[in-house]
């Protein structure tokens, strides 16, 4: 029988964990349309082009590409926290 703490106690565990594995899937992302935007950033400043649409497509296009390449791991890493979320339902919650 779950008392009310041990149910709070599991649906932190869960919502805790469901961040972290959304930090860890967002960050290579994020991290690549940063780099991205320095470096055309540094660029526009180098060349006095100061387009708005001229960081924003190479952004978008590099994060495209990252994601198409990064895609087996992205998928790896949810299908791993999946079942680790249904195997810790069947085992907290038996029946």
């Amino acid at each position: 029988m779950l008392t009310s703490d041990h149910g709070t106690l599991i649906a932190i565990e869960v919502v805790r964990d469901s961040l972290y594995v959304s930090l860890k899937l967002s960050l290579p992302l994020l991290v690549v349309g940063l780099v991205t935007g320095l470096v055309v950033s540094v660029l526009q400043a180098l060349t006095q082009v100061q387009e708005q649409t001229l960081s924003f497509i190479p952004k978008i296009l590099v994060v495209a590409g990252a994601m198409f390449v990064l895609m087996p791991w992205l998928l790896a890493e949810t299908i791993t926290y999946t079942l680790e979320v249904f195997r810790t339902m069947a085992t907290r919650f038996p029946g």
